[in-house]
């Protein structure tokens, strides 16, 4: 199947050419920055016995991904820096994956288990940034807090249920793509015209002439003949056009001979496409397209 193919740019209002001067060729491109943007929801049970794994030490989640890259939560019990004696627990969102320069949001909330909703949340998202979103160099790069939450505070608050964290993490990754005029395919069936003047022809609808030929009547259309045969288009339209176009008379044709030939005509590709090659010197048919071809 052919397809015509369409720019944005051909489609575009051209300027008046009653301009002095040639109008000038306009492009354009499109650049479109997006997020990518998925999220993880890790649970920590017994959180009590993960205390006093050392400083630096950490639990991870399962690794997830978003944005065509994985990531892993990593929290730190007794915290990430030695300074803080373990007196805060550290929270960080780590890209688990080989990449360099990913740029992406980030979003870690501690759920509040209370019902209340008043979830301990640190984001990216819905605010405007002034240094943009956080760009991680290579894989192991980390966004997050060392000093998170103090251990004392988060062991007496809504946030522990039941020995039980709960921690959501949402990633955005940033993804850029520039646009240039589209290019539109609009498919193009392969015609069956010549078949539906075959049809017509066979048909008699809408004929305007009758030949007649050694006797026998056929139907056909001005128009159609005209358009495919000189001979025809004299006869029909021409200064010298018969003064009865209704009805002609052929001779020196027989007529099994024009029957074949009429249905040739009816046939508007084979029309484009016929060619007395085709034909060797003994063809029955030669003669008479000869007649009406020359």
């Amino acid at each position: 199947m052919d397809a015509i193919r369409v720019r944005d740019s051909d489609l575009a209002n051209k300027p008046s050419s009653s301009t002095s001067q040639s109008p000038l060729s306009v492009t354009t491109s499109t650049s479109r920055n997006e997020t990518i943007n998925g999220s993880h929801e890790f649970d920590i049970s017994g959180y009590s016995l993960s205390k006093g794994m050392g400083v630096g030490k950490y639990i991870a989640s399962e690794t997830f991904f978003v944005g065509g890259y994985a990531w892993a939560i990593y929290f730190y019990p007794d915290g990430k820096s030695p300074e803080d004696n373990g007196n805060y627990v550290s929270l960080f969102i780590a890209l688990a994956s080989e990449g360099t320069d990913v740029r992406a949001l980030f979003e870690l909330t501690l759920m509040d288990q209370s019902g209340k909703a008043r979830h301990k949340v640190h984001s990216h998202f819905g605010r405007n940034l002034e240094t943009g979103p956080y760009t991680l160099k290579y894989r192991g790069s980390m966004w997050g807090y060392k000093r998170f939450f103090k251990r004392t505070q988060l062991e007496t608050s809504d946030y522990l249920k039941d020995d039980k964290l709960v921690i959501r993490c949402c990633v955005g990754v940033v993804k850029s793509q520039t646009e240039g005029p589209r290019t539109y395919s609009i498919p193009v069936p392969p015609s069956d015209i010549g078949l539906q003047f075959g049809m017509l022809l066979e048909s008699g609808k809408g004929s305007d002439v009758n030949f007649e030929v050694d006797g026998e009547m056929f139907s056909a259309h001005k128009l159609v003949l005209a358009a495919r045969s000189p001979v025809f288009r004299a006869q029909l339209f021409g200064p010298m056009k018969d003064q009865n176009t209704r009805s002609l008379k052929v001779e020196d044709v027989e007529a099994p001979v024009f029957k074949v030939l009429s249905l040739n005509f009816s046939f508007s590709f084979l029309y484009t496409s016929f060619s007395l090659l085709l034909f060797s010197q003994t063809c029955p048919y030669l003669s008479c397209i000869l007649k009406f071809f020359n």
